[in-house]
């Protein structure tokens, strides 16, 4: 039996939650993802990532779903410690996918240091994890590996400036972990991070005074009249009427996965599309109008992937029901909205028509949807495992159902950025 086989097979592969958070550049674009696995025991601090067999189980996982599968395009950072390291099975990680993250419990023994040089002749790349302190064991290290993750919540403020200083010196690329707030982004701006790993961008920063736009208000009056049942000819004159609606539906309708002729006009495109999928466009329409957000925009992909989970979910639980599945979806894509437009929940629902099952689950986690949307929040943030298998047995999903249709769901958003290139 290979090492990587027999590794797993002391671990339940079915017994963890995938989480992927977002790591982003400079420029706010999506570079990776950090692909995080908590166990879905009862143990709320239940960490996979510290136990190798477990490792082994998702490195296997991950290398027969195809790594592109998980992250698109972007990299991986994967957590490693010495037992993984020192394996054969890490070699079954793509090295030009994957970033290993060496965990702050790794001790840089000479036979440690030699297997990462070793490593590093096959293509990986590496990261140092939760550094807090220039330490004798980072320098030790830092001559192998390409990027240093600080924890920016473990390090006082008036101390961050003088270690980011001394870790720049060594050249290598600073990640600034835990950023939560727009404030934090900022300042670790300022200090010369490269990349930024938090849900920063997905926090509503609110603004007193704001306003709904009058372009994003029209897709909200549109989505009204799409959830109303309108005439079809009365939706088409109020898309005709405002000329960056018509090119941006034009542009997403045509950007869709699958074969087919391009889609040159309105009508065409609202026949095409037929209700549902229309209603689904004008959804993702609002967060590509607000500030002129790309379809790879980290939050859109948040956006869509929570709408696409929730759908799934609610199709496992009722595969015949499609009214619920769209609901469901809407839950997902509007539950960033006050991020995307800084203005309260409350205020943007009061610009819209919604069903009150949605209403219930964005503004106060409510009902089944509710649910839903709090184990996917849950997901995001790779915690709370006592509290996520909990609610996934009040749905009625088991893990590793809920693993297959977060899988789903990032392939069905993969294709939908990609084609939107």
């Amino acid at each position: 039996m290979h090492a990587e086989a027999t590794a797993a097979a002391s671990v339940p592969t079915n017994d963890f939650f995938l989480a992927r958070q977002p790591i982003l550049g400079r420029d706010q674009h999506l570079v990776a993802f950090e692909l995080l696995f908590r166990a879905a025991g009862e143990d709320d601090d239940a960490k996979l990532t510290d136990n190798a067999a477990a490792t082994a189980a998702v490195i296997s996982h991950a290398s027969q779903l195809g790594m592109e599968q998980v992250v698109g395009e972007q990299l991986a950072f994967v957590n490693v410690d010495e037992v993984v390291l020192m394996s054969d099975f890490v070699r079954f990680l793509p090295p030009h996918k994957v970033i290993l993250e060496i965990l702050e419990t790794v001790k840089p023994t000479q036979a440690l240091l030699a297997r990462v040089a070793e490593l590093k002749e096959l293509g990986f790349k590496f990261a140092v994890d939760d550094v807090v302190e220039h330490s004798p064991e980072l320098d030790r290290l830092v001559g192998l590996v390409d990027v240093i993750k600080v924890d920016i919540k473990l390090v006082p403020r008036d101390e961050l400036r003088e270690l980011v200083a001394s870790l720049k010196a060594t050249g290598k690329k600073l990640l600034a972990e835990k950023v939560e707030t727009l404030d934090e982004f900022r300042q670790c701006m300022d200090l010369g991070f490269e990349y930024f790993q938090g849900y920063y961008f997905a926090r509503p920063v609110i603004l007193s005074g704001k306003k709904i736009t009058p372009s994003e208000m029209a897709v909200l009056r549109l989505l009204e009249l799409v959830s109303s049942d309108a005439d079809a000819q009365v939706i088409e004159t109020a898309v005709k009427r405002d000329a960056l609606i018509s090119l941006n539906l034009l542009r997403l309708v045509n950007t869709r996965p699958g074969p087919g002729p391009r889609i040159e006009s309105l009508a065409q495109a609202l026949d095409q599309l037929g209700r549902r999928q229309l209603q689904r466009w004008l959804q993702i329409l609002l967060y590509t109008t607000a500030g002129g957000v790309e379809l790879a925009s980290p939050l859109l992909q948040l956006a869509t992937t929570r709408g696409k989970l929730l759908e799934l979910m609610t199709l496992a639980r009722r595969p015949n029901d499609a009214a619920s599945a769209d609901r469901a979806f809407t839950v997902g894509i509007m539950s960033l909205a006050d991020a995307l437009f800084s203005i309260p929940m409350a205020d943007i629902l009061d610009n819209v028509e919604i069903a009150h099952d949605v209403r219930a689950a964005l503004l106060h986690r409510e009902g089944e949807f509710g649910t839903m949307l709090r184990v996917v929040e849950l997901l995001e943030a790779a915690e709370g495992g006592c509290q996520l298998a909990e609610a996934l047995r009040k749905l009625g999903l088991s893990v590793k159902q809920m693993r297959e249709l977060e899988l789903a769901a990032f392939d069905w958003v993969r294709e939908l950025t990609h084609e939107g290139r």
